[in-house]
């Protein structure tokens, strides 16, 4: 287990859940003021380390943003994250002729700069990088409906596809390790929605691809999917070589749990719609219930199920952690 795993596994008392784009209310901000500028995340991202008793920073999960600088449509909001409208082909066929982008384009350099500026600013606990997953970002640039269908249909273009996204994944990933991030999460959602073994042919060997090419001593890697049929992928999931794995609450954590050694962390999984929709007393059961049912196993630590929206209610996040820091205690 890696020096920066263990010392988050040695103070439960801190956990780490995906909590970014909240910050934009301690900031007095809009989300797209946040996301404006390298300065700007890195200031939400100190602002939620000086707020909560978090074990990582997480910088701003925007999964938008490698499907952009492939050339995708993406919709910007005020108050709410980006989301992409269209991707770049209507055919599987015209995997052939995608042009993997250099890391600098889009938007691709100011959040690679914001973990940059953030680490310059919290030194006392590590600052991971988000970035999407291969099969997530494949069905960005195409459709997912119609990535579904290209697996059985196109398995070679489908490949294809997947080839061109991992490239720029490990690029990304290393540009970001030269910012200076002590890891990555990286988001692999879509892939939570195939059959276990459409996963392990379309999904599961790029994300090894990703790790493997970037893992270091001082590098954690972290594996999120809060698909639906994640939890009849535990067994393969289990094989990825990645540091932490963190699920979503679609899945019961304590049934995900035996399937990982105990050098692996697992991490989950908070409704994150709770913290925006629940109140104070719902999102303080929800914690305790989970505390109380995966305490049991050393290797499980507390977290959000997925990115909590930016809107959720600042006194929901405050009961989480005080929750936690009252169980351990």
């Amino acid at each position: 287990m890696k020096r920066i795993v263990k010392n988050m596994l040695a103070d439960k008392a801190k956990t780490m859940p995906i909590l970014s784009f909240p910050s934009a209310q301690l900031l007095g901000v809009s989300v797209s003021e946040l996301l404006s500028s390298p300065e700007m995340q890195a200031k939400g991202m100190l602002a939620v380390k000086e707020r909560c008793p978090i074990s990582a920073s997480v910088s701003m999960m925007d999964l938008s943003v490698e499907a952009e600088a492939f050339g995708a449509q993406v919709h910007f909001f005020e108050d709410e994250v980006p989301v992409v409208t269209k991707g770049i082909i209507d055919d599987i066929e015209q995997a052939a002729d995608i042009v993997v982008p250099a890391i600098g384009t889009g938007r691709t350099a100011l959040y690679v700069q914001a973990v940059c500026e953030a680490k310059k600013q919290i030194t006392d606990i590590p600052v991971f990088c988000g970035c999407i997953g291969p099969y997530s970002l494949a069905s960005r640039l195409f459709d997912m409906t119609e990535l579904m269908y290209a697996c059985f249909d196109d398995e070679e273009n489908t490949l294809l596809l997947l080839e061109k996204a991992t490239q720029f994944i490990i690029s990304y990933i290393k540009a970001f390790k030269a910012a200076g991030a002590d890891g990555v999460v990286l988001a692999e959602p879509v892939a939570g929605m195939l059959s276990p073994n459409l996963a392990k042919q379309f999904s599961d060997p790029f994300v090894m691809r990703i790790f493997e090419a970037v893992n270091d001593e001082n590098f954690v890697t972290v594996y999120h999917n809060c698909g639906n049929a994640v939890a009849d992928m535990k067994e393969s999931l289990a094989k990825i070589p990645a540091d932490v794995f963190h699920f979503g609450n679609a899945v019961k954590l304590s049934e995900m749990l035996p399937a990982f050694l105990k050098d692996k962390v697992v991490m989950g999984n908070v409704d994150p719609v709770l913290f925006k929709t629940g109140s104070v007393q719902d999102v303080a059961t929800q914690t305790l219930g989970i505390l109380k049912e995966c305490s049991v196993f050393e290797n499980c630590m507390l977290s959000s199920g997925c990115d909590i929206p930016a809107d959720a209610k600042w006194e929901n996040l405050d009961a989480y952690f005080r929750t936690v820091g009252e169980f351990y205690a």
